[in-house]
């Protein structure tokens, strides 16, 4: 197969023929524990992460709701969550418990569920493929959808502090959200190729999973904002997936990402101002040749706090993600 590549700070872009992306899973009826539909757990502080990963709301994905699964201990609790999650901030134990809580509510009444992104053949090419897939918080049917790459420096991935409590807040408005779960420990190259296959996957899926993806949104945080950057500059092509139209609008959290191109969409970004990893004049000089070029691009700079805040609850950054869900809300109204 001949394969072309060109690399970009850092991510290595390949143009080849893309494998069919598979289809959705048998959903699985509503979970409850009892008659009344209660959940099996109620999730505080106090709970062990290995009770909330063994939930039977979440049989076949439970793991993947926390970073270095394989490290959890029988006496780590949601309190300690924060020790999983190295590269962030203002990890809030109630509010862990809280996003827990609502997950298992929503599996419960079959509003969220897994979906592995990648076909046996790609898996038994890369069995690190078994593991990446997409939790879908349902919004409104037909609905235009939102994915979400969390970050974690590309070693984990922060889904439990920014992916689901972002996806949370976007499903409440209606739209419907994803959160990927990606490959970690081989840089960004991976954990984009993986962003590309759920585009495609969802996509190609898009009546199944009742969906609607024009004018869809691309979110991430640090190593995430990379990722949705580069897949709204270079599109699914540049990274072995088939031709899908771009996102209308990019969300980017806290990220030194600089590479972008005159066709970018629309672009919001948030940082901290004493971000000692995402520099804020690399993304305030990112923002300005965006609106140069003439895209539709804003910036949020949060005084006194650093990287990894998350929903930046009691921050001054809180309030952030409604911004966003604003700012993409332009987009799909400008059309």
């Amino acid at each position: 197969m001949a394969i072309t590549a060109l690399v970009v700070v850092g991510v290595i872009m390949t143009r080849q023929e893309s494998t069919p992306p598979p289809g959705p899973p048998t959903a699985k009826p509503p979970t409850s524990s009892s008659e009344s539909g209660a959940p099996s757990l109620h999730v505080d502080e106090s709970t062990p992460l290995v009770e909330v990963m063994s939930a039977p709301e979440f049989d076949g994905f439970g793991p993947l709701l926390f970073p270095f699964y394989d490290r959890i201990t029988d006496g780590m609790t949601v309190a300690d969550t924060g020790m999983l999650l190295p590269y962030h901030s203002n990890i809030r134990p109630d509010e862990v418990a809280r996003t827990l809580n609502g997950m298992l509510a929503g599996a419960r009444d079959g509003n969220l569920d897994f979906h592995p992104i990648y076909g046996d053949e790609e898996i038994s090419g890369d069995p690190s493929k078994a593991q990446v897939g997409l939790f879908f918080f349902r919004g409104d049917a037909d609905a235009p959808l939102a994915i979400v790459s969390p970050g974690g420096g590309f070693s984990y991935v922060g889904s439990v502090h920014e992916g689901f409590p972002y996806a949370q807040r976007i499903a409440a408005q209606g739209y419907n959200a994803f959160v990927l779960n990606y490959r970690t420990g081989g840089g960004g190259r991976f954990a984009t190729e993986d962003l590309a296959a759920a585009i495609d996957y969802v996509i190609a899926n898009q009546s199944t999973l009742g969906v609607g993806t024009e004018g869809y949104s691309l979110w991430g945080s640090s190593a995430g904002a990379r990722m949705a950057a580069n897949l709204g500059s270079y599109g699914t092509v540049a990274f072995g997936r088939h031709d899908r139209p771009r996102p209308a609008a990019v969300i980017m959290a806290y990220t030194g990402h600089t590479s972008y191109t005159q066709r970018d969409p629309a672009t919001f970004a948030v940082v901290g101002s004493n971000d000692g990893i995402a520099s804020p004049s690399v993304m305030e000089e990112r923002v300005r040749r965006l609106e140069r070029a003439g895209i539709d691009a804003k910036l949020q700079r949060y005084h006194g706090i650093g990287h990894g805040f998350g929903l930046g609850t009691g921050t001054v950054a809180e309030g952030w993600v409604d911004d966003a869900l604003a700012f993409w809300t332009e987009q799909l109204d400008a059309g």
